[in-house]
This record gives C-alpha cells, sequence and structure tokens, in this order.
C-alpha cells in the first residue's frame, strides 16, 4: 500500500470511526472501490490505535475522574460526594459494560474476518442498521443523561456493542441506537458510546500490535512502518475533531443524515456487486 493511500485510509478511519457509519465497512469498502490492496484487519487495528488516541485524549479528564473514583480515590477533591459517587458507579459501569464485546471478539474474531469482510454483508449492515437507528431516533423517549444510567443500560448497550464485530455495524452505531433505546438522550447515547469503546478499541490494538511488530520484521507487512506511523498520527487528530463535532451536533440535530446514507450506501453496494456479477457473464 502506497503511503498516500495509507493517509486516505487513515482520514477515512478518523472520519468514521466516531459517526454511526462504520469504519470497518469503509476501510473494506473503500479500497474494493478503487482497486487498492486491502490493508488487512491488522492495518485496521493500527488505525484504530490512532482513534484510540483520539478518544483517550479527548477524555482524558472524564477517565481520570471515573478510574481514580471506582478505585477508591477521593478525585478530584472539590467534588461532593455524590459527584464521587456516580463517577465510581460509571467507572464498574463501563468495566461490565465492555465484557460481552471482549467475549465475542475472543472467540468470534477470527470466523467474522474469514467470512465477512465482504461487500454484501456489509451493506446488508449497513441497511439494516440504518433502519434500526431510524427507528430509535424517532420513537425512544430521549430524555435520560449521564447522571440517571443504571448498571442495566451498561449491560444493554456493551451486549449491543459486541455486533460491531460485524462489518458495516459501526461500534458508535449500535451502541448508541442501545442507547436511545434505552431512553437515553442523543449526546448521552453518543458520550456513553464513546468512553465503553475506549477499553475495547485499547484491547484490540493491545492483541494485535505484536502481530503487526511480527508482520514488519518479516517484511510481510506490506508497507514500511513509518507509513503506519503516519497513518495512525492522522487517525488520531481527524478522530480527535470529529469527536468534538459530533457531541456539538446531538445537542440540537437529529441523526437522519446518518440513516440515509448508510442506506443509500448500502444500496449503491449491492448495485455495483449485482453490475459485476452482471459483467462476469
Amino acid at each position: 500500500m502506497l503511503l498516500y493511500q495509507a493517509i486516505i485510509l487513515a482520514v477515512i478511519q478518523g472520519l468514521t470511526e466516531f459517526l454511526p457509519v462504520s469504519s470497518t465497512a469503509h476501510l473494506i469498502l473503500f479500497p474494493w472501490l478503487l482497486g487498492w490492496p486491502d490493508g488487512g484487519l491488522v492495518f485496521d487495528v493500527a488505525l484504530h490505535i490512532g482513534t484510540l488516541a483520539a478518544v483517550i485524549i479527548y477524555f482524558l479528564r472524564d477517565w481520570l475522574e471515573l478510574a481514580l473514583a471506582g478505585l477508591g480515590f477521593r478525585y478530584p477533591r472539590r467534588a461532593g460526594e455524590e459527584a464521587i459517587r456516580h463517577n465510581a458507579r460509571m467507572f464498574w459501569y463501563l468495566v461490565a459494560g465492555t465484557v460481552p464485546a471482549a467475549l465475542a471478539g475472543f472467540f468470534f474474531e477470527h470466523i467474522i474476518e474469514d467470512k465477512l469482510r465482504h461487500p454484501v454483508p456489509i451493506a446488508v449492515a449497513l441497511i439494516v442498521v440504518g433502519l434500526l437507528m431510524g427507528l430509535a431516533d424517532y420513537a425512544a423517549r430521549l430524555e435520560r443523561r449521564m447522571d440517571q444510567l443504571r448498571f442495566s443500560d451498561a449491560i444493554v448497550v456493551g451486549t449491543a456493542q459486541a455486533f460491531a464485530l460485524f462489518p458495516g455495524v459501526s461500534r458508535s452505531g449500535i451502541t448508541i441506537i442501545a442507547g436511545l433505546w434505552q431512553g437515553m438522550n442523543r449526546q448521552t447515547a453518543a458520550r456513553f458510546s464513546f468512553l465503553l469503546s475506549t477499553p475495547i478499541i485499547a484491547g484490540a490494538a493491545a492483541k494485535e500490535m505484536p502481530r503487526l511488530i511480527k508482520l514488519h520484521r518479516a517484511g510481510l507487512l506490506g508497507m514500511p512502518l513509518s507509513t503506519v506511523a503516519i497513518s495512525i498520527a492522522v487517525s488520531a487528530i481527524v478522530g480527535y475533531f470529529v469527536i468534538a463535532f459530533f457531541l456539538r451536533y446531538l445537542q440540537t440535530s437529529t441523526l437522519k443524515i446518518f440513516v440515509y446514507y448508510r442506506i443509500a450506501l448500502g444500496i449503491v453496494i449491492l448495485l455495483l456487486v449485482f453490475l459485476q456479477m452482471a459483467h462476469a457473464r
């Protein structure tokens, strides 16, 4: 893969990781449409390291407060008892919510990597989840804030996150949908989704990093390590600004544009596959 191709894919990763449109789908579909080499799951994970850096930097203060409170420290010291208790609860909610996706990744990641990194199942997932998103955005109560979340919310949203292993589903998309059905307002659903994504992306990156290094040492990575490093930096920068934009956007706007985009993209992909099959005959 050439440097400019890797940078373009890094921009796509940064744009699509936190918008509910499926970054994995775009990283698979874009090379397919343009005839570029597929970087594969290892390169996808490398780009996820960039967006992991983005979400950690953006929510660094939140994570410090949550983790320290969850581990029994009084931080920040000026915070009231109720705020400390809330942060402690939220930390353990996030831990519990991470478990379903971690188990799904451990048992099913390689099966999904082998069987579902193809345009048709991705297109179907884009359309189906888009329809579910539209229904949730229209019908859910959209009332509850972060300080009103319960343990059951973490389990429901965390279980939904497990389905993000399927390309085309979108981690942010499926978890925001679950949050909306739990009655969260849009911004709360997105914020909880982003916080919940942090440990699972970190776990995936940690798991695949030795594999990436091993491929590089064997000369099988398909690109210089400098290209990977630049791609990680680009996805981190773009991802940071997308988080800031999306959270502001959801204060006043609905998810309709993402629903329309997902459905339209899925239909276009199915049409292109059909045309390719017809041409092959």
